[in-house]
């Protein structure tokens, strides 16, 4: 089966931080770029960091450059997402998924909400 769980999202004041993991199974997950998007309603999805399969690579959207992180942990199939100085347009569902997508469901998502 395969599967990603999101999680770790939460209220936030501007310039704090959250760091999101993503839980997956089902190994076409190990071997693959993965990556974390952001949606909001009414928009479309957006690519905001991506990694390599062995962590050596990694890329951003320029509105979170030099703020997020993205790690990952093969030996526990966990990505995360290290999100820091953050922004009230940062607010919006996160989710994660293979990049670029090919066509593996999409989890639940975990919200992120940066408001004073």
């Amino acid at each position: 089966q395969v599967q990603v769980v999101e999680s770790g999202g939460g209220l936030v004041q501007p310039g704090g931080s959250l760091r999101l993991s993503c839980a997956y199974s089902g190994s076409i997950f190990g071997i693959s770029t993965m990556g974390w998007y952001r949606q909001a309603p009414g928009k479309q999805r957006e690519l905001v960091a991506s990694i390599t399969r062995s962590g050596a690579s990694s890329i951003y959207a320029d509105s979170v450059k030099g703020r997020f992180t993205i790690s990952r942990d093969n030996a526990k199939n966990t990505v995360y997402l290290q999100m820091n100085s953050l922004k009230v347009e940062d607010t919006n569902y996160y989710y994660c998924n293979t990049y670029p997508t090919v066509g593996y469901g999409w989890g639940q998502g975990t919200q992120v909400t940066v408001s004073s």
